[in-house]
Order: structure tokens, then C-alpha cells, then sequence
């Protein structure tokens, strides 16, 4: 079983339910209880993220971030460390399509999830859409509109990586770095891990918002929802075609 380090003192107020607050090993007791006792799996888990308090733990000597830059929640990567912790007692179809797709197992506004995970963490998850998934759809999109102008005769794919970064930041990827190491004190390895990445990512998505002009930034962030747009609807398209199999499967079978 991984061994979390966090500890009480790396607790972050999190106005939790009335139940009081989970760190993470609590958390992880709590989810499997609830599923042993036969609770629905995505109500236990939005239930078990409310009271989850820890910013980050180390699992095996790796860190998971869960809280980026003390501001923007990836609920999702928190998901996927409850899912795998209960195993065989949640469904793995329907955890694999939250987790891949983040996909829900059922209809949900934006609203009922706020209210299952609380205000706090909501506006916390906004911070992560908005500063970590954005940024990276307007990189994606940044870096395909190169590939298609210049051809992948002048920009391989890792040059357009690299080039992204000053068409998107009006700076070049080495000057982003040693701006970030001046202003956060961390440098960016050359092989980043996710958490370090979201860091990065979330720091290039403030830098972005006062360094370029408003018009500027509002035309990037339509570029990132259109994209966004562009993966939903593959996305649709083929969970639908997913699902017509499986009723195929099932009428076959």
C-alpha cells in the first residue's frame, strides 16, 4: 500500500463539510468504507474530495500536487488517486471515463457539482480550468497553427513546442524559465514532471494576463475554448460510437 507523507500541518482550510476534514490516509479509509457499505462510487468520491484538505502528499517518493501554486485545484488528478486507491471496488469503465474523458456517470450542471465539493474547492477548480487546462489548449493550438503555416519541413513537432512559447508569451522558452526561477524561486528541469509542469503552466497563464494586451488575451482564450470545443466534440463523437458498441456487444451477445 503507497505511503503518504503529508502531514496535519500541510492542511489547508478548505471550509469542509460538517463531517470535518480528511488528510489523506483518513480519505482513502473513508472512500473504501463507503464503497464496502455499498454507496454510490461518484457520490462517495465527491463526498471524500469535500473534505480532503491536503495540498499535495508523497506517494513512493513522488509528489502529487493536488492544490497548483496554493490556488488551482486539480480535482481530477485527487480522482484518480481515490479511484486506484479502491481498486477493484469501483467500475472500471465508468472511473476510466471520468479520469480520460472527465466524463461523470451522469448528467451533472455546474452548479451540483459545486455544491458536492463545496465553494471553495469550486473556485479553486475554476482557478485550475482557467490557468492550467486553458493554457495548454491555447500551446496545442498555438503549436498545430505553426505546424500547418511553416510545414513539417521547417517545424517538427518539437520545434514547434519550443517556438509556441514566444508566439504565445512574446518571449522565448529560456527567458520564461529564468523569469520563473526570479519570481518563484523553482527552475524548470528539462524533464518535468506533472506537477512541475502544471506549476510552470500556471505561472505562464498569469504572466500571460499582465504582460499582453487585454484584446490579445481575450483572442488567445477564444483560441483555447475553440479548441476546447473541437476535443469536446471528438470526444462526444466517440463516446457515443464507444457506447454503440457496447449496446451492439450486448444485442450480439
Amino acid at each position: 500500500m503507497p505511503v503518504s507523507t503529508t502531514s496535519v500541518e500541510d492542511a489547508v482550510d478548505f471550509h469542509v463539510p460538517a463531517e470535518g476534514p480528511l488528510l489523506p490516509d483518513q480519505a482513502v479509509e473513508a472512500y473504501r468504507r463507503a464503497l464496502r457499505r455499498g454507496d454510490d462510487w461518484y457520490d462517495a468520491l465527491l463526498q471524500v474530495v469535500a473534505r480532503w484538505v491536503a495540498p499535495f502528499e508523497v506517494l513512493e517518493g513522488v509528489e502529487h500536487v493536488y492544490l497548483v501554486g496554493g490556488e488551482a485545484f486539480d480535482w481530477l488528478r485527487l480522482a484518480q488517486r481515490l479511484i486506484d486507491a479502491a481498486g477493484d471496488l469501483v467500475p472500471a469503465a465508468e472511473t476510466e471515463r471520468l479520469l480520460i474523458m472527465g466524463l461523470p456517470p451522469r448528467t451533472e450542471t455546474e452548479e451540483e457539482f459545486e455544491q458536492a465539493i463545496g465553494p471553495a474547492k469550486y473556485r479553486a477548480h475554476l482557478n485550475f480550468q482557467y490557468g492550467v487546462v486553458i493554457e495548454e489548449l491555447l500551446m496545442l493550438a498555438t503549436e498545430q497553427e505553426l505546424l500547418k503555416a511553416g510545414g513539417l519541413t521547417h517545424y517538427g513537432r518539437r520545434n514547434a513546442d519550443i517556438a509556441a512559447y514566444e508566439h504565445v508569451y512574446g518571449k522565448p522558452l529560456e527567458e520564461l524559465k529564468a523569469l520563473y526561477l526570479l519570481e518563484d524561486g523553482r527552475e524548470v528541469s528539462e524533464e518535468m514532471d506533472l506537477s512541475e509542469m502544471h506549476a510552470f503552466t500556471y505561472w505562464l497563464s498569469k504572466y500571460r494576463l499582465r504582460a499582453m494586451e487585454p484584446a490579445r488575451v481575450a483572442s488567445d482564450t477564444k483560441k483555447a475554448m475553440q479548441m476546447m470545443a473541437r476535443l469536446e466534440g471528438n470526444r462526444a463523437r466517440a463516446d457515443r460510437q464507444a457506447q454503440a458498441r457496447r449496446r451492439a456487444a450486448s444485442i450480439n451477445g
